[in-house]
């Protein structure tokens, strides 16, 4: 109390007891970090593999983006069967289980966390959280995408459910779901690189027995044309092709008088997921 300020006794006695600010105890702060004995990563997490981590080696001096987690009760209230599997852990990690990997592997001993409860208000949340933290990321390869995508799917009921979470327009999820009906020969090939993404969205509108000889066909025919066009007879070769400029594709747009959405959903038909990305870069830089 100030000196010489006045009080009187109705005031003294509301301050004290459980409305003292002496004796009421401090709420626990939220933590911002944790050892990663209390962590335990999302076992519902869409990923089948976390990768190469040596991208992440840095983590040892600096983390720059803090690890999203649900505390231990909130996911349990979800999946109680998955007590097991995160043992005595505090939190568990649902964006950054790569980095709790990382931690693990090249000796952190503790992670930056931000706790979101919200996030496990339901199975449907949970999910979308733990698949946009991934989509659309290189080492993410889109069989998994796919799964994860069919995953929500289920959760939400609706593809419209599930794209509305994801953001996404229900014909960039119908040709990721698509690549499911691939045989696993062929599902194999696409994550190892020796499928491009759009000859597997045409290959899985073929019926599975059928897929693999359509696939050697489509590489024998690409192979003869490459042969061809590096022969060195005198005789007269392939006819050259004709370049494709930005004046001759502005021109057909215009014919067809197509609108933004349409060429959107062309382009993603079109390119992969490499050239969505290298497109997107080159209209940020010109706009």
């Amino acid at each position: 109390m100030a000196r010489g300020t006045r009080t009187n006794l109705a005031t003294l006695a509301g301050a004290v007891g459980d409305n003292s600010p002496v004796d009421r105890p401090t709420p626990p702060a939220t933590p911002t970090s944790a050892p990663l004995s209390e962590l335990a990563p999302n076992p519902r997490n869409p990923r089948d593999d976390l990768g190469d981590l040596n991208d992440l080696v840095s983590i040892t001096g600096t983390q720059l983006q803090p690890a999203l987690v649900v505390t231990r009760d909130a996911y349990l209230r979800l999946y109680p069967e998955d007590e097991a599997e995160i043992g005595l852990a505090r939190w568990v990690v649902i964006n950054g289980c790569r980095r709790l990997a990382a931690a693990a592997n090249f000796g952190r001993p503790s992670l930056d966390i931000v706790v979101k409860d919200e996030v496990a208000k339901d199975r449907v949340t949970l999910l979308a959280a733990a698949v946009i933290e991934n989509v659309g990321r290189r080492d993410f390869d889109v069989i998994e995408e796919a799964k994860a995508i069919e995953l929500l799917i289920s959760e939400c009921g609706t593809v419209d459910k599930a794209a509305m979470k994801l953001a996404k327009s229900k014909g960039w999820i119908s040709q990721r779901r698509s690549l499911l009906q691939l045989t696993p020969e062929l599902q194999t090939a696409l994550r190892n690189g020796e499928l491009a993404i759009r000859t597997a969205r045409s290959l899985a509108q073929v019926p599975p027995e059928d897929q693999v000889e359509a696939w050697n066909t489509e590489r024998t025919r690409h192979h003869s044309a490459e042969s061809d066009s590096g022969s060195t007879d005198d005789g007269p070769g392939p006819a050259e092709r004709v370049p494709v400029t930005a004046a001759k594709v502005t021109r057909t747009f215009r014919r067809l008088d197509a609108d933004p959405a349409v060429l959107a959903e062309a382009l993603v038909e079109y390119l992969d997921g490499d050239g969505l990305r290298t497109l997107l870069a080159v209209l940020t830089q010109r706009t």
